[in-house]
């Protein structure tokens, strides 16, 4: 019989811290350790063999091939200056690299701003094209519906005189002269 509750919780609770111990070591520590030791295997050979693994870089100046420092954006000039580094491709520098990137990513970022206005705008003159209409529209209808109502108050008006005999006469004194 299997136990249950706490008991249960008790007998598994030396088992969990064990389990680190007895599981195989891996994850970032080791993967960290084997990727520089890749990288320092390259040292000496070429340029296309140390960028085969893209956690490393090369540096022409003392020929060797470094682990990417990947806590910092670009390399420290302790390791290597970023004229002599490549990083990806060995026909570009570090230098050339960020410059090129930024100058295209900075195009990039002009040209989708310059599109949303250039959107924004034309979408901006439709809508008041449209937004003039719906005024003017709205506009004849209340001059519409104003003219009815003035018509149906003067024709109430015209049946109340009548009902009371004080109909507007063109002349009123004209009553007087008889």
């Amino acid at each position: 019989m299997e136990p249950r509750g706490p008991t249960r919780a008790v007998m598994l609770g030396p088992l969990l811290l064990l389990l680190p111990l007895l599981l195989p070591q891996s994850g970032p520590a080791v993967s960290a350790q084997s990727a520089a030791a890749a990288c320092s295997e390259s040292t000496n050979r070429s340029c296309a063999d140390c960028l085969k693994n893209v956690s490393c870089f090369w540096c022409y100046t003392n020929n060797a091939c470094l682990d990417y420092p990947v806590r910092k954006i670009l390399p420290p000039s302790s390791l290597c200056p970023l004229s002599s580094a490549r990083w990806g491709v060995c026909w570009v520098n570090f230098e050339a690299l960020i410059i090129a990137m930024s100058v295209v990513g900075g195009a990039l970022l002009l040209g989708i701003t310059i599109c949303c206005c250039c959107c924004c705008r034309k979408r901006r003159n439709h809508r008041s094209d449209k937004e003039e209409e719906r005024v003017a529209r709205e506009r004849e209808e209340r001059k519409v519906r104003q003219e009815e109502r003035r018509a149906e108050m003067k024709s109430r008006h015209e049946e109340i005189r009548k009902k009371y005999g004080l109909f507007k006469e063109q002349n009123p004194y004209a009553r007087f002269e008889n």
